[in-house]
């Protein structure tokens, strides 16, 4: 124990870890049965800055889920609910970091965690330091080697929950690729690099930092397998290389680091005792968050436009409204009702006076689209339905998914897809869903759309129902969004589910029962 240390308890710890850490007889081996580190019930979703370009998906015996995603970490006032949760690992090269941060992920119960590695920040190299890597007589574990700003720029906006591009790096030529991966923020950001704690700036991101400790051999052995297996590298090269450079950074830069350390974890992946005590740190840290609405009972946003009730639309509500209505006849009403939506939409799009002559030689003054183009984007798979009707009065239109579910274990939305057309931040975007209730997954919708550079005065919600609920939090959120629709219901029971309301659109319109062994649409459900 140490007064002197920033944090005696932590330290206490950090020599508890040590102690209990090493030898066959250690407290690690004792309580292997009994203290292992704590599996996960599934597979974790995480998305990754490695330097290989990796499809944003994880297979599962089931199905398949999209990983290139985020929860949505902003409240109603369309700011974030607080930080991500940023964990530090720092260690000599091959020491096992990218094994203990998998590790931490397998058994964090997080609904999304982001492994961002320093490797993929590397700085771009002149031809004449090209030449000298391919003699193995460049300094890779310099500090100089690394692009610092690029990284605190990126992990900065990690931390904030933004979504970030992080470049990608080819061992083999010692360049980065052209290509560069978008990875979006998370619950908690995983960070490791043999210089983690080398920069101050970095430090300052850190909320956690953990060093891992492997012995000398064992980390030369991994790296010869490494580089030579994987990386297309000869022997005498990768020893030349170790002992010219690897070593002697190792023991000037990354080694002494291990003072600012808040966990020294050794042996790496092998320690459960110490893995299992990170994670429960993380767990005692993470704070649930929800997207209660605390703006019921308010006058209805002037945003909100709610089409005329007319017979007409009274009649068709009826219909579709009614559980006895066959899925022939709640498929033609719907699509009958999508159209007049979208014509009602369409009318406060801003038009500019323009005058064209007619073929009787005379100048009619009429009105155009005041902006580039019109880019549907729905969010799938309720949203979907409404494509057709938008594409049947707009022509060539532009149209994008994103595919965002609840997840039942959290409650929480999850962004699991994304897919939108290139340049759409100078579009007009028509974000289309069935039903809006909790106004959860049209939250999340519109701050990817934000996150991609759309004004926000240049989105529109349509939607055939949405509950008072549902307006008022995309409102107060995002009080430049037009809201439109042709109804809005009051009421919104426990359950979420809008009250008179429409029941799952999706199912009913599909033809499909809700599964029970996986996520379900946030706003098809209804709720």
């Amino acid at each position: 124990y140490n007064t002197s240390h920033p944090n005696p308890i932590v330290f206490d710890l950090h020599l508890f870890i040590y102690f209990c850490g090493s030898g066959e007889d250690s407290l690690d081996g004792l309580m292997r049965q009994r203290c292992p580190l704590t599996p996960s019930l599934s597979p974790r979703k995480r998305t990754t800055s490695q330097s290989k370009t990796e499809p944003p998906l994880l297979r599962t015996n089931k199905r398949t889920i999209y990983t290139a995603g985020r929860p949505p970490w902003y409240n109603v006032t369309g700011t974030t609910f607080k930080e991500a949760f940023v964990i530090g690992l720092c260690g000599g090269s091959a020491s096992g970091k990218t094994t203990v941060a998998n590790k931490i992920i397998e058994a964090l119960d997080v609904p999304w965690v982001v492994l961002l590695s320093m490797d993929s920040f590397y700085k771009v190299l002149s031809k004449e330091e090209q030449e000298l890597a391919a003699r193995n007589e460049y300094n890779f574990d310099h500090p100089d080697a690394f692009d610092f700003e690029l990284l605190v720029t990126v992990l900065r906006k990690l931390k904030k929950g933004k979504s970030i591009k992080v470049p990608v790096y080819d061992f083999t030529s010692h360049s980065r690729r052209k290509e560069w991966k978008t990875v979006y923020g998370a619950n908690v950001v995983i960070f490791e690099g043999i210089l983690a704690f080398a920069n101050k700036e970095l430090l300052k991101l850190l909320d956690m930092k953990v060093f891992v400790d492997t012995d000398s051999d064992i980390r030369l052995i991994r790296r010869l397998k490494r580089d030579i297996t994987n990386r297309g590298r000869d022997i005498a090269g990768v020893i030349k290389q170790y002992n010219k450079f690897v070593k002697p950074a190792f023991e000037q830069y990354i080694e002494p680091t291990v003072q600012v350390a808040d966990i020294v974890v050794p042996r790496g992946g092998e320690n459960f005792v110490a893995l299992d005590l990170i994670v429960q740190h993380v767990h005692s840290q993470l704070e649930k968050v929800s997207l209660a609405s605390a703006h019921q009972g308010q006058p209805l946003p002037k945003t909100l436009s709610v089409m005329e009730s007319t017979p007409q639309v009274r009649g068709m509500h009826t219909i579709i409204r009614n559980k006895e209505t066959s899925r022939d006849e709640f498929i033609f009403y719907s699509k009958r009702l999508m159209r007049l939506l979208i014509e009602h939409a369409l009318s406060f799009l801003p038009l500019k006076p323009v005058s064209v002559e007619t073929p009787q030689g005379t100048v009619y003054e009429g009105k155009r689209l005041s902006g580039k183009r019109i880019t549907g984007v729905s969010i799938l798979r309720a949203g979907e339905t409404m494509e057709q009707a938008l594409m049947a009065v707009c022509k060539d239109i532009r149209l994008g998914k994103i595919l965002i579910q609840t997840n039942h274990d959290t409650g929480e939305p999850e962004l699991h897809y994304l897919r939108l057309p290139k340049d759409i931040s100078e579009d007009y975007v028509i974000l289309m869903d069935s039903t809006v209730s909790t106004g959860a997954a049209a939250l999340m919708a519109v701050r990817v759309l934000l996150d991609h550079d759309v004004q926000e005065d240049k989105i529109f919600l349509l939607s055939l129902l949405m509950a008072e609920m549902g307006v008022h939090s995309v409102a107060y959120a995002f009080p430049k969004v037009r809201i439109i629709t042709t109804a809005v219901d009051k009421n919104v029971n426990d359950e979420f589910h809008i009250i008179p309301g429409i029941g799952n659109f999706g199912d009913r319109y599909f033809g499909t029962d809700a599964p029970s062994d996986c996520y379900e649409s946030d706003e098809g459900m209804d709720y």
